[in-house]
């Protein structure tokens, strides 16, 4: 399984967000009282424990908690706050996104193991 790291501080955003200059950095924006976002967040763990790329990073930003940290992430990739919400970020842009429901293990694979 990839290592995901979670991140409550916008220093650990900014250290995250300046790797993707090296390696792709895949975000996770969790509600831990959304009941869509647990699935989604089952279908992203599923996704890592199977076929996570080992090319790439992996963050989760719990949204409730870190609302701030999640306010930044939206304002540096350009990409308005949903959650659930998983972000691909490759030197310092989006590459890529999805929301709710189209976050499922088949998706993530789709895009990030191409």
């Amino acid at each position: 399984m990839s290592q995901l790291k979670e991140i409550q501080t916008i220093e650990e955003w900014n250290a995250a967000f300046e790797a993707s200059s090296q390696r792709p950095l895949v975000v996770f924006k969790h509600s831990t009282t959304c009941p869509v976002s647990a699935n989604a967040y089952s279908e992203f763990s599923n996704y890592l424990k199977t076929s996570a790329a080992p090319n790439a990073d992996y963050v989760l930003v719990k949204v409730i908690e870190s609302r701030p940290v999640s306010n930044q992430i939206a304002e540096d990739v350009a990409v308005k706050h949903e959650s659930p919400q998983i972000i691909m970020v490759k030197d310092k842009a989006k590459y890529w996104s999805a929301t709710h429901w189209a976050i499922t293990e088949e998706h993530i694979r789709a895009v990030l193991n191409d």
